[in-house]
């Protein structure tokens, strides 16, 4: 399927606001997946719920983490502007709002000064074993990735996963580089004529192994493997939604 297609589907969906449809379905299962690979407590259901309703419908005995509701919100907010900017090019500008639109009104972050919501980390951080950037370093490594990027011609789903990779290795924001670093890998695809995905929940042991051996083995088989699964999956999506009006 030609993927100006699924891009046309997906803004006309969007503008429409109508349930049932590729648009719904994609921001509802990746809002869940991604938000879930993080850790929120959020369940399928009560993200349906916040999409359709602004509620959460839930059993009496759940503590909702409004942290999680919040950034369920969010990440809506975020898709939508994605798909508002999907003509243009990526920028560091782009992906600090993408920051921005995640992270804004979650309590316990945007309210600390220095979380930097929509700007580089203050503070240190990690990711697993892997040795990110320093705070110090972060502007001028994002400079360095982006010009590495910008001269590829053609781009690949390999070099946008390449890009993946070594932005999270950045890591250049306080919280939230994976789920702004996945909402790329969706963008990237779409942008540049590439079937999109999004990494299932269930697939997570896979992804991390596959970030893993890509960061500190440049073996990168595990994590591009688990990408075409996903982007396989959502081509199922995509066919299911509008193969029947080609």
């Amino acid at each position: 399927m030609e993927i100006e297609k699924i891009k046309k589907a997906l803004i006309e969906q969007k503008r429409m606001n109508l349930s049932g449809n590729l648009y719904h379905k994609t921001q509802l299962d990746f809002t869940y997946n991604t938000n879930h690979l993080e850790g929120s407590t959020i369940t399928p259901d009560e993200t349906a719920s916040i999409y359709d309703t602004g509620t959460i419908l839930t059993n009496s005995d759940k503590v909702i983490v409004l942290k999680d509701a919040t950034e369920t919100k969010n990440h809506f907010t975020l898709f939508k502007y994605m798909l508002d900017t999907i003509e243009d090019k990526l920028s560091e500008e782009m992906i600090k709002k993408f920051h921005f639109l995640l992270k804004e009104g979650t309590l316990t972050d945007s309210e600390k000064e220095w979380f930097n919501v929509g700007e580089y980390k203050k503070i240190k951080n990690f990711l697993g074993s892997i040795t990110t950037s320093l705070p110090n370093n972060v502007a001028s490594d994002m400079k360095k990735l982006l010009s590495w990027y910008d001269q590829i011609a053609k781009k690949t789903i390999e070099d946008i996963i390449e890009f993946h990779v070594r932005f999270e290795t950045i890591h250049p924001f306080q919280a939230g580089n994976g789920r702004v670093g996945r909402m790329i890998l969706f963008r990237e695809c779409l942008y540049n004529n590439i079937m999109p995905f999004f990494i299932e929940d269930r697939n997570k042991d896979f992804y991390l192994r596959g970030l893993k051996e890509y960061q500190l083995n440049n073996e990168k088989g595990y994590l591009i493997d688990t990408c075409l699964n996903s982007q396989d999956n959502y081509e199922k999506m995509v066919n299911y939604f509008l193969e029947d009006n080609e």
